[in-house]
């Protein structure tokens, strides 16, 4: 199990979206007693300016560095007034998190996995925040219905990227921007790339922020680490920790080797 969590992304896409779906509802099973565990991505650390325009309560700033990845995403896009899609929602703590923070007139976050949408219907609360099923390639959605499209740690897991891509733009409306991280092996960024631009999409800023994500992952470490020791069996903890980035992982050594990058890319829809 270790090993096929280390080499996901080296997977051939086809088989990744079963496995994934496996992945969240052992998830489920093991956080279900005291279901607290709603962010799955790396993280990033930023600079604290960066972040001075909200202030985390309590209970969020546990999540301080994986929230901090949404945030900075998210940060060319005004949520005021607007409806956004987030595509791969996972768990659900960033779309809580975008939507009770920045309060966009609705927030509706879309996963796989039907397990996990009902899962976060029943735990997160906020207004115009709804979970919803259905595919990256073929969104369930009308035509430019959203302000702006969110996308964080999930494209990879897609078989057909491009399509994915095509859908993003049918479903923004003129102008609407598409905010995207995720960690990209480097003989794959250029292709990456040329997918988007195929598109038609203008880009607003590319940010390399692997450093950021390796030292939210350090910092992170022993909190990710002790949470899985407290509800995961034994025999699973490192595949789990391989899972999280765990510092001393294979995934943690090829982020801090660069054998993996990880960007943050700001695009928009022409008007």
């Amino acid at each position: 199990m270790k090993k096929i969590v280390e080499k996901y992304v080296e997977l051939p896409r086809n088989i990744r979206k079963p496995l994934w779906r496996i992945w969240h509802n052992l998830m489920i099973k093991f956080d279900r007693k005291s279901p607290e565990e709603t962010f799955l991505n790396y993280g990033y650390a930023g600079e604290d300016s960066e972040f001075s325009h909200f202030e985390l309560n309590k209970k969020d700033a546990k999540f301080k560095y994986s929230i901090q990845l949404y945030a900075h995403t998210a940060r060319h896009h005004d949520f005021s007034n607007t409806d956004v899609l987030e595509v791969g929602s996972g768990r659900g703590g960033g779309a809580s998190f975008l939507a009770r923070y920045f309060k966009p007139n609705s927030y509706t976050a879309m996963d796989i996995n039907a397990r996990t949408v009902k899962f976060c219907n029943s735990f997160h609360k906020a207004e115009g925040l709804r979970f919803v099923q259905g595919e990256a390639e073929k969104l369930p959605f009308e035509n430019e219905k959203f302000h702006a499209v969110v996308n964080v740690e999930s494209a990879r897991c897609y078989g057909n990227i491009p399509k994915f891509f095509s859908e993003v733009k049918r479903v923004l409306k003129p102008g609407g921007k598409f905010l995207l991280a995720d960690m990209i092996k480097p003989a794959d960024y250029d292709a990456f790339l040329v997918d988007l631009e195929k598109t038609g999409f203008k880009v607003i800023e590319i940010k390399n922020i692997l450093p950021n994500v390796v030292q939210a992952l350090r910092l992170d470490s022993e909190q990710r680490a002790n949470a899985i020791d407290n509800k995961v069996p034994k025999f699973l903890r490192t595949s789990f920790y391989e899972f999280a980035g765990v510092e001393g992982s294979g995934r943690f050594d090829a982020f801090a080797t660069n054998k993996f990058g990880y960007w943050s890319i700001t695009l928009e829809k022409p008007a």
